[in-house]
């Protein structure tokens, strides 16, 4: 079984610890789990970890987040994995943050990485996990607010929050999206 793993963030040390990043930041933290390094490849930095006897292909796209579908159609096309075996991580403002909400479909919801996926693969029936980061930014402050470092509490809680991610991932990968929705959907962060 094969998985693609897409972290969604933008490239650069400019954006390293900003709220848009939380999927590069998931990403990383999956290979730190599978104990491998992710290596620049074309479109994306690319790892392949192994899990219970799966494969799991892990991209974080250097498109930049508006073109990541660009990374996501060709490392689904190279490694000739099924749309239902992928999973897009993506910062999400409409939840708290820490709050992680797993669905196999959906809209792009604003989303500039989802949105672009979408088109490039003509669908938005492909699994996505949302992490929250909050929306504490007065109105026309979106940008500004999701290119910006988390606070210093915040990132006290990262850490864990990373780990219930790679929970997720792990899970989704060998029980499967319902299980791994029902589970993952429930939890609010402490």
């Amino acid at each position: 079984m094969k998985y693609l793993i897409v972290g969604l963030g933008n490239i650069g040390s400019e954006y390293r610890d900003t709220r848009h990043n939380i999927g590069f930041m998931a990403a990383h933290r999956l290979c730190e789990k599978l104990n491998v390094t992710p290596e620049l490849d074309r479109h994306a930095y690319y790892a392949l970890g192994k899990y219970k006897g799966r494969q799991l292909h892990i991209i974080l796209p250097t498109t930049y987040m508006n073109l990541s579908g660009k990374a996501v159609r060709f490392h689904m096309k190279k490694h000739d994995i099924p749309i239902d075996n992928i999973m897009v991580i993506t910062d999400d403002i409409a939840l708290p943050f820490g709050r992680m909400r797993l669905r196999g479909k959906g809209s792009a919801g604003g989303h500039n990485g989802l949105k672009n996926i979408e088109e490039v693969l003509g669908t938005n029936e492909y699994p996505r996990l949302r992490f929250g980061v909050g929306d504490n930014f007065s109105r026309g402050r979106q940008v500004d607010y999701v290119l910006s470092d988390f606070t210093d509490d915040e990132f006290i809680d990262i850490p864990d929050l990373l780990d219930q991610c790679v929970e997720g991932i792990l899970s989704f990968v060998t029980i499967g999206l319902g299980k791994t929705m029902t589970e993952l959907n429930k939890k609010k962060k402490d």
